[in-house]
């Protein structure tokens, strides 16, 4: 069970000079195999909101489940993916694979395979003895997924994976992780701060406030654009309505502060 539940999350910084509130009373619920996006001005916590989920950062108050299993630390059920790919220079591409498993003390014969397969599943078999400075960006993001995927998470945790690369690079990414992700049933939350891609590739958009970060409107993206792999979704005849709308509360939220 994979059902994720945020209650009344709150997030507060101090320091010598002043007191600051970067998210307030957040409460949502992501369901079993849903994929939702976070999306909201720069500076509204978004980034904050995930690493309190993937438990790298405690909440002032408020509370997060997985299930029924509150989130107090870092999780083994979660997968994180990140801008930047993290991967080792001097490790090969295998062993690069391979960390994740150790780390949580899961490495077998058996796990070895099954990330070798998703290596290759996702056009890379060949590349297991490389380098990572012999790929290029979108190849280490798929690595980078890859590694995710090989320790088989419930909840995908998404932040701007795909915003350094290549516009072309990113749409393929963008269809690649979304297709992945849909197969094996995950449920993920993506953090990005382009409208078209929380679109195409979401159940939900949930678009936050400016600081503090609240949720200020949750957006349902209809079922003949949510079904369908972000690329097509992209030209989709109503995707463009449907961008007209949160484009315009974003600029209210703008307008406002």
């Amino acid at each position: 069970m994979s059902t994720l539940t945020l209650t009344n999350v709150s997030m507060g910084y101090v320091t010598k000079r002043e007191a600051t509130l970067a998210l307030d009373s957040i409460s949502l619920t992501v369901e079993d195999g849903e994929f939702v996006s976070i999306l909201g001005p720069s500076g509204c916590g978004k980034t904050t909101l995930l690493s309190i989920i993937a438990g790298l950062l405690t909440p002032t108050s408020g509370h997060i489940t997985i299930g029924d299993q509150e989130i107090k630390k870092t999780n083994t059920s979660m997968g994180y993916m990140l801008q930047q790919d993290y991967l080792f220079p001097w490790r090969t591409i295998e062993d690069n694979l391979m960390l994740g498993l150790n780390i949580r003390r899961s490495y077998s014969e058996s796990t070895k395979r099954e990330a070798l397969n998703w290596l290759q599943q996702l056009g890379l078999g060949d590349k297991k003895d490389l380098y990572p400075n012999q790929l290029s960006g979108g190849m280490r993001q798929r690595v980078a997924l890859v590694r995710m995927l090989a320790t088989n998470p419930s909840l995908m945790l998404l932040d701007e994976p795909f915003s350094a690369l290549d516009y072309q690079t990113k749409l393929k990414l963008e269809d690649l992780v979304f297709q992945t992700l849909k197969s094996e049933k995950k449920t993920a939350v993506l953090v990005t701060h382009d409208i078209g891609e929380a679109i195409a590739m979401s159940d939900r958009v949930v678009l936050l406030s400016p600081r503090p970060g609240r949720i200020y409107k949750v957006f349902e993206i209809p079922k003949d654009i949510a079904n369908i792999l972000p690329f097509e979704a992209r030209q989709h005849q109503h995707f463009n309505e449907q961008f007209q709308i949160i484009w315009k509360e974003m600029e209210s939220l703008a307008t406002a502060t």
